[in-house]
């Protein structure tokens, strides 16, 4: 099948996939397991806007004939999500899945022509396919995270000083499973670990302890300071495994901060597959914009 497709219908494609997938690591792997050249999702600019990533996508399909039967079957994967609840948990949640549902329907309108002219024996194949490399790339996370899950529980009863130089590999990890941009491993500086990484087009500096100690707030205090020196679109995570002292976070919440916070929960929660790592790094912006407070826990979250 190589007709031309209905400019019309590439808008309403790029609608519909921009709006169902809220999060670009959960977009990733739905277009990996959609269109057959895994080479053309991987060479995205995945640093970029999640809209951006999209229109790049769908013109770049729609530019060569070659790829137009990938482009079909992106358009008929995409108008066979009926029900993206996944939407209902991030803020605004109901709004969110409306519009996607809408964007859905009027894809539709254009793919059940397309549709009808495949066999029954090319639809059956084309969903087997995305089916076995869904179930793949969702069996091979899952693997991913029981492993470093493991890793943190063998932490929690290692020897103090041990603590440090186990936990970089598994942040490490952890954020290359999430597709998480990191600027460089994290890697130990005297007590601490320090990295950085970009997350939906911001910089992130990230600081990471596991002291016996709740944090206090002097170490705040010297982490924003060192982010502030930094160019203004910059943000700092600081990840206190033990936690923090309540009068560092409330300090650090009583005007406008640069900081998130992350204990040793919230890892737990990304472990045990509760809740995404891009999930509960937007949730916590979020909830800091507009509470200014900058600590929230997955478990609140989740509710």
């Amino acid at each position: 099948m190589t007709q031309r497709i209905n400019p019309a219908a590439l808008q309403s494609l790029k609608e519909a996939l921009t709006l169902a997938y809220w999060y670009k690591n959960d977009l990733r792997p739905f277009l990996a397991t959609s269109i057959d050249d895994r080479a053309l999702v991987a060479a995205l600019d995945w640093s970029g806007y999640k809209r951006n990533i999209v229109y790049q996508l769908v013109d770049s399909l729609a530019a060569k004939v070659e790829l137009r039967e990938q482009l079909i079957d992106l358009m008929l994967a995409t108008s066979d999500i009926n029900d993206p609840h996944w939407l209902k948990r991030v803020d605004d949640g109901p709004q969110k899945y409306d519009d996607a549902a809408q964007a859905l329907n009027a894809l539709r309108r254009y793919t059940e022509p397309i549709r009808r002219q495949r066999s029954e024996t090319q639809e059956a194949e084309r969903r087997r396919r995305e089916d076995e490399a869904r179930v793949e790339v969702q069996r091979a996370i899952r693997e991913k995270l029981i492993e470093l899950n493991e890793v943190f529980r063998d932490l929690a009863v290692a020897e103090p000083h041990k603590r440090g130089y186990a936990l970089e590999p598994l942040l490490t990890g952890l954020f290359a499973l999430f597709d998480i941009d990191t600027k460089s491993s994290f890697r130990i500086v005297g007590e601490q670990i320090d990295g950085a990484f970009t997350f939906e087009g911001t910089e992130f500096l990230a600081e990471a302890r596991w002291r016996d100690q709740l944090t206090p707030p002097a170490d705040l205090d010297a982490f924003s300071g060192k982010v502030s020196r930094k160019l203004d679109n910059t943000l700092g995570l600081f990840i206190s495994i033990n936690g923090f002292q309540p009068t560092a976070v409330a300090l650090h919440s009583q005007s406008r901060s640069l900081l998130l916070c992350m204990d040793g929960s919230d890892l737990s929660a990304v472990l045990e597959d509760r809740i995404g790592l891009p999930e509960l790094l937007t949730r916590k912006r979020q909830h800091a914009a507009r509470t200014g407070e900058i600590m929230i826990s997955a478990y609140s979250i989740l509710g």
